[in-house]
């Protein structure tokens, strides 16, 4: 079954025309696709999408290396642990495991661990100087190089006390927290590789003598005609010039029915045909394609969007400069001012510097990550970037796609009519069912999936462009569109069907013996769960904004039905993009909601980028967070949860530093007129009892109701 309306066939057109005449004009520098096997060049002159796949490698080496690095390091800790004078007094083993040159044992292990543990930090520290950002690498990197550099001094010599088993477990904790934050944060993006997968791999090229040659798409090149067979992929953009079918472009251009193509009409590379065959006349190739486009505007979009700092590096740069302040401060005093030995001096400045940088700290934002993101997965709620789910407690604004997100992305009846008072609505729908059950047409599907109530249909034919009929309980039942109702001078002249046109629906009618019998309206299924979510935004006051490629009667009503603040229609993927930039500009905090290829570009583009999972992989993985459910309901979710993932992080970061107003000054020893002197041991005591609140507290994060 074709296209119902010839009136919006010709606004498709035209806003395919515009869509390629926009594109055209672009001047973007294009990224070259690798094509291996199943995908093709899509871009010339360029090599991003090695880049990306070597970023997502190395990203993976990086947590390879950071457990390896910690696995093994904990191993050399343990006997470490055991060489310690204070463990083993701890421990009551007295002088029972101590052997001639055991300082010198633990010296060596020390400077492994330092070394090779300490390495990801050390590197870290360099590269945070060189960008005078100083932060958890440089605190991290002073506390264990005071540590062990003094500690290290005292077993050659220099009266004091070695500090090896606080280097060694500092390291471990900082290589465990940093191994757990990579987890979770997000790879590297395929969305540019899931981009070139939308393309089929080769195309059949028609010759002059009408021989078919399948041939890669790389071969392909303006002027070339190309047979599309029925279920395929359109190979490239271009115009047809010889057959009839309807095209499925939604998760290209957003528009919600498949458009029918005829001779002259534009069609899009990555469209997938429908149920007839098409011979395109190509167009458009590899970087001046509409797909290669957005290939662009999403590469442009991750790349211009602002990296946020997140709370431990803000902790991490403040405690850095504590530290080093307060080790410079305590040796002033008392080794210039107090007249106290150099030895006394140098152990009270270890001792502030390796305590200001607690074991806690290391874990307070990963381990709440880490909750925080398995409550998510157990959700349906997939966070692959944290520094963007973190901005999600901050959203003033939602913008929704709609086909695909507030709707399902599918047709459903909405209205029936009957104009014969002896066929009530369900006989309407079941004879029309009951032709419509053999047509591929999504529309034709949409009727017949509408009731259970079928009967045999006999002698089905398809009337090209205007529906279908057959024979159903002896009668002639036709689904027709209002095109061939024009052809046969029949006029419904009822003010319902106007009604239902002007809301976007697609209109069919239901001939019996070719008596006008009744009319079907059918629309875009909205999502149950969209109006809910609409309400709890409002709310929370937070502006609700559809952004489509669909046409403005089809947004009005939907942005009706759901009470939106404000919709905006027939919108191309560059246009999405920079409308998201608008409304950032007036102060906004945005987030996309999107499930297709057009919403790309915006969801990189938004503070917080979220795809429907149900939707292309261009859109999961240009997206920062994926909802599995593809329920509008669990973007709120997103939001209670980032709220209490925020509110969790500030709370363990202030148990992992808050002990320092208290830690600082006694290690310093501001009280060491009364005889009270923080000791390393107690110090680390300290650290410890942060550590297992922090664990807790992380462990006790919920989604507030």
């Amino acid at each position: 079954m074709k296209e119902h309306n010839h009136d919006e066939m010709m606004e498709h057109k035209n806003m395919n025309e515009k869509m390629h005449s926009e594109h055209n004009s672009n001047s973007h520098e294009h990224t070259k696709m690798e094509h291996n096997n199943k995908e093709e060049h899509l871009h010339k002159g360029g090599n991003n999408h090695n880049k990306h796949k070597g970023h997502a490698n190395h990203h993976q080496h990086m947590i390879a290396d950071y457990r390896k690095r910690f696995w093994i390091s904990l191993a050399v800790s343990i006997p470490i642990l055991f060489l310690s004078p204070l463990i083993q007094k701890f421990l009551g083993l007295g002088n029972s495991i101590r052997f001639p040159g055991d300082t010198y044992v633990a010296f060596l292990l020390s400077s492994f661990v330092f070394f090779y543990g300490g390495y990801p930090f050390l590197k870290g520290m360099l590269d945070e100087i060189k960008k005078k950002q100083p932060g958890m690498m440089t605190l991290i990197s002073v506390a264990i190089s005071v540590a062990y550099f003094y500690s290290s001094a005292v077993v050659f010599g220099l009266e004091g006390k070695v500090f090896f088993w606080e280097l060694a477990t500092l390291i471990d904790i900082m290589l465990v927290g940093h191994w757990i934050e990579m987890k979770s944060v997000m790879g590297a993006s395929k969305a540019l590789e899931e981009l070139a997968k939308l393309m089929p791999s080769d195309a059949h090229l028609l010759n002059d003598d009408d021989s078919i040659v399948d041939v890669p798409l790389s071969q392909l090149k303006s002027g070339d005609k190309v047979l599309v067979k029925p279920g395929e992929k359109i190979p490239a953009d271009g115009v047809a010039i010889k057959g009839q079918s309807s095209v499925n472009e939604s998760m290209l251009t957003g528009e919600s029915k498949p458009v029918t193509k005829m001779k002259g009409d534009k069609v899009i590379g990555g469209g997938i045909n429908g149920e007839g065959s098409l011979v395109i006349q190509v167009e458009r190739t590899g970087k001046d394609s509409f797909l290669s486009q957005v290939i662009d505007l999403v590469k442009e979009a991750q790349e211009s969007k602002s990296k946020t700092q997140d709370l431990a590096n803000r902790a991490a740069f403040w405690l850095t400069i504590i530290a080093i302040v307060g080790g410079a401060v305590t040796m002033f005093i008392w080794f210039a001012i107090m007249n106290e030995s150099l030895a006394f001096a140098l152990e009270r400045t270890v001792t502030v510097m390796v305590i200001t940088c607690p074991h806690a700290l290391g874990l307070a934002v990963p381990l709440v990550v880490a909750v925080s993101t398995a409550i998510s997965a157990s959700k349906g709620l997939l966070i692959r970037n944290r520094a963007a789910f973190e901005q999600a407690r901050k959203l003033n604004a939602i913008i929704f796609d709609k086909t695909g997100t507030l709707t399902k992305g599918e047709f459903g009846v909405t209205d029936i009519i009957s104009f014969d008072n002896n066929y009530s609505n369900d006989d309407i729908l079941h004879f029309a069912a009951s032709v419509e059950r053999n047509s591929e047409h999504p529309i034709a599907q949409g009727i017949y999936k509408s009731t259970e109530d079928i009967s045999e249909a006999k002698e089905f034919k398809a009337v090209p462009g205007k529906g279908a009929k057959a024979i159903v309980k002896g009668m002639n039942v036709g689904v027709f569109s209002p095109g061939y109702l024009r052809e046969k001078n029949i006029n419904p002249n009822d003010e319902r069907i106007e009604k239902l046109s002007e809301q976007g629906k697609t209109v069919v009618f239901l001939l019996i013996d070719e008596k006008l019998t009744g009319a079907i309206a059918l629309a875009d299924i909205i999502r149950e769960e969209s109006k809910e979510a609409i309400s709890e935004f409002k709310k929370l006051g937070i502006k609700t904004i559809m952004l489509t490629g669909d046409n403005k009667k089809v947004a009005k009503y939907v942005a009706n039905e759901l009470g939106l603040d404000r919709y905006i229609a027939e919108v191309l993927p560059d246009g999405k993009a920079k409308t998201v930039k608008e409304i950032q500009s007036e102060g906004f905090v945005v987030a996309m909601t999107g499930d297709g290829v057009n919403d790309a570009p915006a969801l990189a583009q938004a503070d917080v980028g979220i795809a429907i999972g149900a939707g292309t992989d261009v859109a999961v993985e240009t997206a920062d967070i994926v909802l599995v459910k593809s329920n509008p309901l669990d973007v709120l979710s997103i939001i209670k949860l980032a709220k209490a993932t925020y509110k969790k992080m500030v709370q363990n970061l202030v148990w992992a530093t808050g002990y320092n107003f208290f830690a600082i000054p006694l290690a310093a020893g501001a009280l060491y007129s009364w005889g009270i002197l923080l000791s390393p041991a107690a110090g680390a005591a300290l650290m410890s009892l942060s550590t297992v609140i922090v664990a807790i507290n992380a462990k006790m994060l919920k989604i507030k109701k």
